[in-house]
């Protein structure tokens, strides 16, 4: 029965990793762009929130849907501002670029408030379902439930507007989607928009899952999503989400076998693996490229 229990926690923290690796494999996957930025966006939608909720009086989906808006716009300004100018520079050069949008907004946000880390505020009343003997905390349940249904919602997104279709479009072939009328570069910017809105969803999710946020936060989920998206198959919407939750729960067990301290470890060594076996992911497919 407590293996069952932390499956549940594990596909709960999964959902989160989810959440992140999908932005990173949505802007990958329409640009070919690795954006370590998107772990810090994740990092303000956590800040957005416990404002929202902590200082502001908003109850958790209001704060949420906040933080999403907010979060989208931030994506967006650093599209166009510090990635747009790179379309044609080597991929070198928008790495870098990256990493420095990420250094730039993490000290920014200690410049302003501090390295302190925050409690987030309690959302939920501690309680637990019993399911067959199995004791879940109903939130855990939640969390897992409010990452469903973005996930859901943007396969909606993806499949069935026009947007979407837009988006596959260019992620095809940008050339000929220029072509033939899309607009390209409102489309990589509703990318950043929708992939850095779930980073922010994940973000409060993140604060009320684990109760303690801080500037440095976005780093560590930021690396693991990105290899969650690379298990999944870089590029690759449900890889992104399938890698994040098949990590939740190898962090997870890793735990609850007495190896706590080698959770981060595990991300990385499943990485390392990931490259070497199968370098295309789960549902990756081998590629020839033209020289």
């Amino acid at each position: 029965m407590e293996w069952i229990q932390q499956i549940v926690n594990g596909i709960s923290l999964g959902s989160i990793y989810a959440l992140i690796a999908l932005g990173y494999t949505m802007v990958y996957g329409i640009i070919k762009l690795i954006n370590f930025a998107h772990g810090d966006v994740f990092m303000l939608g956590a800040f957005i929130g416990f404002f929202a909720i902590a200082r502001w009086d908003m109850h958790f989906i209001p704060a949420l849907l906040m933080a999403m808006i907010l979060c989208a716009v931030i994506g967006v300004i650093i599209e166009r501002v510090a990635y747009k100018r790179l379309r044609n520079a080597t991929r070198i050069a928008a790495l870098i670029t990256a990493i420095g949008v990420s250094l730039l907004i993490e000290y920014t946000v200690i410049f302003f408030r501090g390295a302190s880390p925050e409690a987030y505020p309690t959302v939920f009343e501690k309680s637990a379902l019993n399911i067959f003997g199995v004791q879940i905390d109903t939130k855990s349940i939640f969390i897992l439930a409010v990452s469903i249904f973005l996930m859901l919602l943007l396969q909606f997104i993806v499949h069935r507007t026009k947007i979407g279709k837009a988006m596959r479009a260019v992620s095809h072939d940008a050339d000929a989607a220029r072509l033939m009328g899309i607009n390209v570069d409102n489309t990589i910017s509703a990318t950043f928009a929708i992939g850095s809105a779930l980073a922010g969803a994940a973000g409060v999710i993140f604060g009320i899952y684990y109760t303690r946020i801080e500037p440095l936060m976005g780093v560590l989920p930021g690396l693991k999503a990105f290899v969650a998206a690379v298990l999944g198959g870089i590029g690759i919407i449900p890889g992104a989400m399938v890698g994040g939750l098949v990590l939740g729960v190898v962090e997870t067990i890793v735990s609850a076998l007495g190896f706590s301290l080698w959770r981060d470890a595990a991300a990385f060594v499943i990485l390392i693996l990931i490259l070497i076996l199968r370098p295309s992911g789960i549902f990756g497919k081998n590629a020839r490229e033209k020289v």
